[in-house]
């Protein structure tokens, strides 16, 4: 990767504030810029605002401060339909396909915009997710959890976008369907799409990522490379001391049940 002030700030929040409830704000003064190329990870506690900064930022929750810009423009009040017309996609954690639609269907569906191009866009797609073209009749509903993950992610970059979200792409996945999971994401990191990745499985998620923001009470934390803040003593005591603890404990309790 070349150094950020030679590449272009592709998408970049600005001390936002969000929330869902009157009164109640989520994020409090946020900010996160994602370069071109880049791959960024999105970690921290359960509450910290994660989700909530991928759907502020998707127009799917209200902003009441900062602003969101994407390649300077101030993108703030936009909705999620005039996003996707602007290059931003997102595969959101759940309900994430159309279970009654066929694969191809479904796929279909993320080119609502641009129907004439289906058949360059699938191409590019199934070259990524090789499954998805041998089993295009099949309908999503009928395949596992990390099946249809690539059906999301296959639909939100038939659109082409420069900047993809993915909201837990790993979530409720066995730990072989995880990786493969992380090594689809890279691949379409390689292809060229800016992401921006919310992640559950911080240590895999900062193993791939090229930088990472940690999350605490609606605000950055922490930023570095991904590398950085595996070993940042702060981080791990915070957060990647409490998962490793947490796996203890799960641990221990599957040796006393044995």
């Amino acid at each position: 990767m070349t150094a950020t002030a030679t590449r272009t700030a592709v998408l970049r929040t600005d001390d936002l504030v969000a929330g869902y409830l009157p009164g109640v704000n989520i994020l409090n003064g946020c900010s996160v810029d994602a370069y071109q190329g880049d791959l960024i990870g999105i970690i921290g506690p359960n509450g910290a605002g994660k989700s909530t900064l991928l759907k502020a930022i998707f127009g799917q929750v209200k902003i009441r401060g900062g602003a969101v810009l994407l390649n300077g423009e101030d993108i703030t009040s936009l909705k999620a339909d005039k996003l996707v017309g602007k290059g931003v996609g997102m595969v959101p954690q759940n309900n994430n396909v159309f279970p009654s639609l066929s694969i191809e269907e479904n796929l279909q569906m993320g080119l609502f915009q641009r129907p004439k191009v289906f058949s360059e866009r699938f191409e590019f797609v199934t070259g990524l997710f090789p499954e998805l073209a041998k089993r295009r009749r099949q309908r999503a509903g009928s395949l596992s959890g990390g099946e249809r993950q690539m059906v999301a992610m296959g639909r939100a970059l038939m659109m082409d976008p420069s900047v993809l979200l993915l909201d837990e792409p790993s979530a409720g996945l066995s730990p072989v369907r995880q990786d493969e999971t992380f090594l689809r994401v890279a691949e379409i990191n390689r292809a060229g799409v800016t992401i921006i990745m919310v992640e559950q499985n911080a240590r895999r998620c900062l193993q791939i990522c090229h930088r990472a923001y940690v999350l605490d009470q609606g605000k950055d934390a922490y930023t570095g490379t991904g590398r950085e803040l595996l070993t940042d003593p702060r981080v791990i005591e915070l957060y990647l001391g409490t998962l490793a603890a947490d796996e203890d404990a799960k641990r221990d309790a599957r040796e006393t049940e044995a």
